[in-house]
């Protein structure tokens, strides 16, 4: 196996395992949406609707997007007690630990879209 291709020198194992923990990371925060959310959640906790509205997504995407997130602890789901019911979304602390990798993957993508707007 070409060591080059695990992000460190390792053995077959721990490629595998390397593997299976960016298969992991990609199960919770991949698609189309889930980074959106949890990057519009950032600014604070938001109602259903808002939250809808601010990331332009369906309300039937955005309702599984969020029950994915809350099940991987990354956003917690408060139900006020207004009428008629609302329900309120926010950051857990667990999903401070991603902020790092999402400072980096919007400093990516912003060098990305600069060199296709210079080709």
């Amino acid at each position: 196996m070409n060591k080059d291709r695990c992000l460190k020198p390792a053995t077959d194992e721990e490629c595998k395992k390397a593997w299976l923990a960016l298969q992991d990371t990609l199960d919770v925060i991949g698609g189309k949406w889930k980074l959106v959310l949890i990057a519009i959640l950032r600014g604070g906790k938001l109602k259903f609707r808002e939250l809808s509205r601010e990331a332009e997504i369906s309300p039937r995407i955005l309702s599984k997007e969020l029950k994915d997130l809350e099940i991987n602890g990354l956003v917690t789901r408060t139900v006020l007690n207004t009428r008629p019911i609302s329900v309120e979304y926010e950051l857990t602390p667990y999903s401070q630990t991603l902020s790092e990798m999402i400072v980096s993957m919007h400093e990516w993508g912003k060098q990305h879209r600069q060199r296709f707007k210079e080709q």
